[in-house]
């Protein structure tokens, strides 16, 4: 295929430069760490509430079936982080590109040259999440600190960015302020 072919079909191979820019756009990052912090909670919650009532189905289950079921709870470490995965990636394959934490104090992830997030990548930012926070605890939060897009280690591993969502931005977007006319 020539170059002009790869081009129709959407396909590139010249760099793209960074959407998201901390000088020239401020508004986007404005609150990001803070804010980021509590939509980890609020899914760590959800996250939790979906792994417990998945403990509960199971035991039912176990009932239906004589106890069969309740050897289940064998696998059941996998069985919580299955669906710890799956709520990250389905959150972030939808159309705000954040989990309902996110979504909650007006943040979406995005690629960094600003395309939505998919199902693959969301799912192995929160593992590589898990694991970096298990082996560098304070230094995902010391790069998030010194980087002027506060991205974490794991953000910047998978080319991801975290930012205020449009509206938010918009609020937050400080009008230009232009001087009076003078007069003559």
């Amino acid at each position: 295929m020539s170059q002009t072919q790869y081009q129709q079909i959407g396909v590139s191979a010249d760099p793209r430069p960074h959407v998201y820019d901390p000088v020239t756009q401020p508004e986007y990052f404005e609150g990001v760490r803070t804010r980021r912090m509590v939509a980890w909670l609020i899914d760590v919650v959800i996250v939790a509430f979906l792994t417990v009532l998945a403990f509960v189905a199971l035991f039912f289950f176990g009932l239906l079936t004589l106890g069969l079921g309740w050897t289940l709870y064998l696998i059941f470490p996998a069985i919580s982080t299955v669906i710890a995965v799956f709520y990250y990636g389905l959150c972030y394959t939808g159309p705000k590109s954040a989990t309902l934490g996110m979504r909650s104090v007006d943040l979406e992830m995005r690629t960094w040259y600003g395309g939505p997030v998919y199902f693959l990548l969301g799912a192995v930012h929160a593992v590589l999440y898990w694991i970096s926070v298990s082996v560098l605890t304070p230094a995902i939060l010391l790069v998030a600190l010194l980087n002027p897009r506060k991205r974490t280690l794991h953000d910047m591993l998978l080319g991801t960015i975290v930012v205020n969502d449009e509206q938010r931005a918009l609020a937050l977007r400080r009008p230009v302020i232009t001087p009076p006319p003078v007069r003559a």
